[in-house]
């Protein structure tokens, strides 16, 4: 617990950010079950093929879109893990703005337009950027402290 005890109090925002965040990724895998149902696109069946089933593609955009966000996960995770030790506050904040941008670019992308992920989705990458430099200013804070 001694290390907990290190951590400033502000840090429990950014706890509670990334479990926010897990439930959006439960409410992205729930739809893409709801689709796979629809579609009859059956396990382990990962991406339907166009040649063999009409809704290949608005299925094919609902998996990506939470695909996708599968793939950014530890990325985001560990830049608020590291940059919320100096700025909790600042991390929760861009923690927020990014599971917003991900929530929209998840639903754009459901749409089975692609582009439509890139209207508020695309946002999330100044979430990614701010967590960037947050985390590096926490690695240049450890140096020089």
């Amino acid at each position: 617990m001694a290390a907990v005890e290190l951590l400033p109090r502000e840090y429990g925002y950014v706890v509670l950010v990334l479990v926010l965040y897990c439930f959006l990724n439960f409410y992205m895998a729930a739809q893409v079950g709801k689709a796979r149902r629809k579609y009859k696109v059956f396990y382990p069946t990962m991406y339907a093929v166009e040649s063999e089933n009409k809704d290949a593609k608005i299925f094919n955009c609902v998996q990506r879109g939470h695909q996708n966000s599968l793939e950014m996960m530890p990325m985001f995770f560990t830049l608020m893990i590291v940059g919320g030790i100096r700025h909790p506050l600042i991390c929760a904040a861009l923690g927020v703005l990014y599971i917003v941008t991900r929530y929209f670019y998840f639903t754009g992308y459901a749409t089975g337009n692609p582009q439509n992920r890139l209207s508020i989705g695309k946002y999330g990458f100044v979430a990614i950027m701010g967590l960037m430099i947050s985390a590096i200013s926490c690695g240049i804070n450890l140096l020089i402290a």
